[in-house]
């Protein structure tokens, strides 16, 4: 372990870990999900897998859902979003889907 890693650990805390105004919302359904959604206050920020938001959403392979040729699934999520007064935000490289309650 290096200086770096020390003083991370120290300082930082883990980078893994899920900051206290971000939650993780039910995605084993469209259902489960708009309820998670509802119970976030306006500002409000949680998160499903990227895994869980293609399966409800998108028809493609989970590499490929929500990219270019992706448009259904692209508008399944926006007008699923838009009903639950939310804004998708993905984050590929986390491994998640936020929503933002508006």
């Amino acid at each position: 372990m290096g200086l770096g890693d020390v003083m991370k650990k120290i300082f930082g805390g883990s980078t893994e870990a899920t900051p206290a105004d971000e939650y993780q919302l039910a995605g084993t359904s469209e259902a489960a999900l708009g309820a998670s959604l509802q119970k976030l206050s306006r500002g409000e920020r949680g998160w499903i897998t990227m895994a869980q938001a293609a399966a409800l959403f998108s028809h493609e392979e989970g590499q490929y859902a929500f990219g270019e040729l992706d448009e259904d699934g692209k508008t399944r999520l926006a007008q699923f979003a838009a009903q639950h007064r939310s804004m998708p935000d993905f984050r590929p490289m986390e491994g998640r889907m936020y929503f933002k309650k508006s």
